[in-house]
């Protein structure tokens, strides 16, 4: 039985899918999101936060497997517990490298298991939390314990959130969001899912603008996307 990921690189073997985990836990009376700092050694995004995630592999069942297995090899999560819940898949997104990523939200409900939470060396540096709703009011974490202003971690002249228009796919814009964390920015794709999440966990948008002008939404990128690998399968 040939999976989704097959059928796709069958096509094109320029397509790639990925998958990532938002596990959502309560710590310190609010809904909080397991992130990582890559390893500086890595080639692709070294340094930069990350959520628990990676490409398809061959013959993998679904997104949750793929994101359950990365966050397993990149933190020592354990592949199966009691505690941990599938809740619901996001909308895919699609990257500025063309992965087509789907996020897999997944809960916690008993958070002591993050101390048993063990950094892959090879591919992680830290494994670290963020309140989800930071990423809609940045604001609420002014007066914690955050990365040093003017360091390496967060070079920037704001005090909590920046950003940066730039040109992206089809000529449109693109707004890169970054947020100051207890260790890396938390910024780009991550932080778009993770706006996301939060915009459908608190019912609300945030309080700065999201999108740039002319920026695509990023389920119509994917939807221009599969319709392509369609008319590859089945032209006219």
């Amino acid at each position: 039985m040939h999976t989704e990921t097959d059928r796709l690189q069958a096509v094109d073997s320029n397509i790639y899918l990925a998958a990532v985990l938002i596990l959502l836990f309560e710590k310190d009376g609010r809904i909080s999101v397991l992130l990582t700092t890559r390893s500086k050694q890595l080639r692709s995004h070294p340094g930069q936060t990350a959520l628990p995630g990676g490409k398809v592999d061959p013959g993998e069942k679904d997104p949750f497997t793929t994101a359950r297995r990365e966050a397993f090899e990149e933190c020592a999560l354990p592949l199966s517990h009691p505690s941990i819940y599938n809740l619901s898949l996001l909308p895919p997104f699609l990257s500025q490298f063309k992965l087509i990523v789907t996020p897999c939200v997944s809960l916690l409900t008993d958070p002591s298991l993050l101390d048993t939470l063990v950094p892959n060396a090879g591919e992680v540096e830290w494994c670290f939390y963020h309140p989800l709703e930071a990423m809609l009011y940045p604001e609420i974490i002014a007066n914690e314990q955050l990365a040093k202003k003017g360091g390496e971690d967060w070079p920037y002249e704001e005090e909590l959130h920046n950003t940066t228009d730039r040109a992206w796919l089809w000529d449109s814009a693109y707004r890169m969001h970054r947020f100051r964390s207890s260790h890396t920015p938390v910024k780009g794709l991550t932080a778009d899912i993770l706006m996301l999440t939060a915009e459908i966990a608190y019912a609300r948008e945030p309080t700065f603008g999201r999108y740039a002008p002319n920026q695509v939404m990023f389920e119509v990128a994917n939807r221009v996307k599969r319709t392509w690998v369609v008319f590859l399968e089945h032209p006219l």
